[in-house]
C-alpha cells in the first residue's frame, strides 16, 4: 500500500471534541471521492468510536487523552480511534446490538461502525486501553458521477 495522506489528532475525552473530530474525519476524507453519504457514514462511524472513547474507555473523566488517526492509502480511508482507558472485557458481548454497560446508553455504536465501514477491529486490553481501526473505500471509483445523481 501507498500512503497517499495522514493525519493525527489528540485531544481530552470531553463530549464537545466529538463533533470537531468528526468534521476532521469527513473534510480529510473528502480528499477521496466519497459521496455525501458515505461522508455522513464516516462522520457516524467516528463519533460513535470517540463517543466509546469518552463514555466507556474513560468514563467520563475528561483528563483522559483519545487519538484519532486518520489516513489514506491505495484510494482507501483508514480511521484508528485509541484511547488508554478501562479497555473491553467481552469485545464479543460488546459488539452486539443494544448491548452496554451504562444504563442510559442504546448500545449500537459498534453495530453502526460495522454497517458504515468496510471493515471494523477492535483491539482492547483491560486497563490498557483500546485501539478501534475502521476502513472504508468509495463505492463509485469516479465519485462525480455519483453525485451528479
Amino acid at each position: 500500500m501507498t500512503l497517499g495522506n495522514l493525519a493525527k489528532i489528540e485531544f481530552l475525552a470531553l463530549p464537545e471534541n466529538v463533533g470537531f473530530c468528526r468534521v476532521a474525519a469527513a473534510a480529510f476524507a473528502s480528499q477521496l471521492d466519497f459521496t455525501l453519504d458515505e461522508l455522513e457514514e464516516i462522520k457516524v462511524g467516528v463519533s460513535e468510536a470517540i463517543t466509546n472513547a469518552i463514555i466507556h474507555g474513560y468514563q467520563n473523566r475528561p483528563t483522559g487523552i483519545v487519538r484519532l488517526h486518520l489516513g489514506l492509502s491505495d484510494k482507501r480511508l483508514e480511521i484508528r480511534v485509541e484511547d488508554d482507558g478501562v479497555g473491553i472485557v467481552n469485545v464479543e458481548m460488546a459488539m452486539q446490538a443494544a448491548y452496554s454497560t451504562c444504563e442510559d446508553r442504546v448500545g449500537l455504536g459498534f453495530s453502526f461502525m460495522q454497517s458504515f465501514m468496510d471493515e471494523l477491529e477492535v483491539d482492547t486490553a483491560v486497563n490498557q486501553g483500546t485501539r478501534i481501526t475502521m476502513k472504508k473505500s468509495p463505492k463509485n471509483s469516479s465519485g462525480a458521477a455519483s453525485r451528479e445523481n
